[in-house]
């Protein structure tokens, strides 16, 4: 597809985007509505999703929402209300407008406040949810409200929000970093595995530290950390790291014997030591 239909293509998506933000407004529960994920950060492709974040409170009019999902999609859409995809991501739905994937995606917006209190105490949780492998880290609700793209804000809040989670707190920082000494842990369970070849074992725990390492390092150099998509290659970018950061944690990943742990142990050792 060349860049002029391309550029016509998103520009009629941005439209319906923000038509779709405006009449979602007028569900009753719904205070604000955001774009987010890669098309709100500008590094989306032309097949990437449009991540629509619907703010709420205190409940949302469910029956409503799939009224208009299925008003703008032309066929019936179910829509899960808060809870219906786990404890973290509340809920939403899948829509395919025009053939182009949007997900709404439910945020409870006391909670997102809330959060982003304890943040900037330095508390933060993670919790088991379907889709977040590594587990949800609580943060992740003021990365995303900190880097989306404001789409309808009746009443200002979001905005609010959005400008405040603009600073990195500094407690935050000091807890993610500290919460680095966790992947020299999942290492050291690892070794004891390794030695019955018990790859299952071996595989989540060096999974868990390379995980925990790359929040460290995010933290460290203040920057979000949404998930863990994408966050190998953007910790690996970030000044200081060793240069063959991802080729190590690929080849301990792929290894998953004594020798990969081994080579994991000496890797979290070194990056550790860059974020004292």
């Amino acid at each position: 597809m060349d860049n002029s239909v391309n550029s016509t293509l998103n520009g009629a998506m941005n439209s319906a985007i923000e038509e779709m933000a405006r009449r979602l407004t007028s569900v009753h529960g719904v205070r604000a509505v955001a774009l987010g994920g890669s098309r709100a950060r500008g590094t989306h492709g032309p097949d990437s999703d449009w991540d629509v974040g619907v703010y709420y409170r205190g409940g949302v009019d469910v029956a409503a929402m799939a009224a208009l999902a299925r008003e703008m999609t032309g066929e019936p859409v179910e829509v899960a209300g808060p809870g219906g995809w786990g404890p973290w991501v509340d809920g939403g739905a899948w829509l395919s407008v025009d053939g182009v994937a949007v997900d709404w995606i439910l945020r409870d917006l006391d909670r997102v406040e809330h959060v982003w209190s304890e943040c900037r105490e330095g508390r933060y949780e993670t919790g088991v949810q379907a889709g977040h492998p590594l587990g949800f880290w609580s943060p992740a609700y003021a990365g995303e409200v900190a880097l989306c793209r404001v789409l309808a804000d009746p009443h200002g809040e979001l905005r609010v929000l959005r400008s405040e989670a603009q600073r990195y707190p500094e407690p935050l920082r000091a807890a993610l970093v500290h919460a680095a000494w966790e992947a020299e842990f999942s290492v050291a369970a690892a070794r004891k595995s390794a030695r019955s070849a018990d790859t299952l074992h071996v595989s989540l725990c060096l999974s868990r530290a390379f995980g925990v390492l790359a929040q460290s390092l995010h933290a460290h150099h203040r920057v979000w950390c949404l998930n863990e998509k994408g966050a190998l290659a953007t910790a690996a970018a970030f000044p200081g790291v060793p240069g063959d950061f991802t080729a190590r944690v690929s080849a301990a990943l792929a290894g998953l014997d004594a020798a990969a742990v081994d080579s994991a142990d000496g890797l979290v050792r070194e990056v550790r030591s860059l974020m004292v």
